[in-house]
């Protein structure tokens, strides 16, 4: 995922992440599902696993990918091309993370289907309820986010 993009977003929503605090050596990897929602690609990211995740069940907009990750729709966020590529775990040097990674793919396609519908609904639900429920409320605005992304690709274009 390009800096500048998550940057630039950034500015507009909470719950998007840096790619690195000023205090950390290394960037953060941008690893996640993409799909189309209202004619934009998104990408949802994936979040480390963490001991609190054993604890949760899965709602609609959390998924558990094993004990390896977690997605939460709600972080979603439109991206178009040229902001991001695609990782193929086959380039990894490091041998323990392409297995992670091969691994969370295996997941991720299986429940595929779960993850877009789901993605859905969060979005339709965001739209529909704006702040009005604590789903809405932890969400993305999809909108703006929307029309911010369109804006950077057009700023990029020239």
């Amino acid at each position: 995922m390009e800096n500048k993009y998550i940057d630039y977003l950034s500015k507009f929503s909470e719950h998007l992440f840096q790619n690195a605090k000023i205090t950390q050596s290394y960037s953060r990897k941008y690893i996640g599902i993409l799909f189309e929602i209202n004619g934009f690609k998104y990408f949802a990211p994936l979040s480390s696993f963490k001991p609190k995740h054993k604890r949760l069940s899965e709602t609609i907009d959390f998924i558990k990918i094993g004990d390896m990750a977690v997605i939460n729709l709600n972080n979603m966020f439109p991206v178009s091309d040229g902001i991001y590529s695609l990782k193929n775990p086959k380039t990894e040097k490091n041998l323990q993370y392409q297995t992670l990674l091969n691994n969370e793919i295996r997941i991720i396609r299986k429940k595929q289907e779960l993850i877009i519908n789901n993605a859905k609904s969060v979005y339709n639900h965001k739209l529909t309820n704006d702040s009005k429920s604590k789903l809405s409320q932890r969400c993305n605005d999809f909108k703006l986010l929307e029309i911010k992304c369109k804006e950077y690709s057009d700023l990029r274009k020239k």
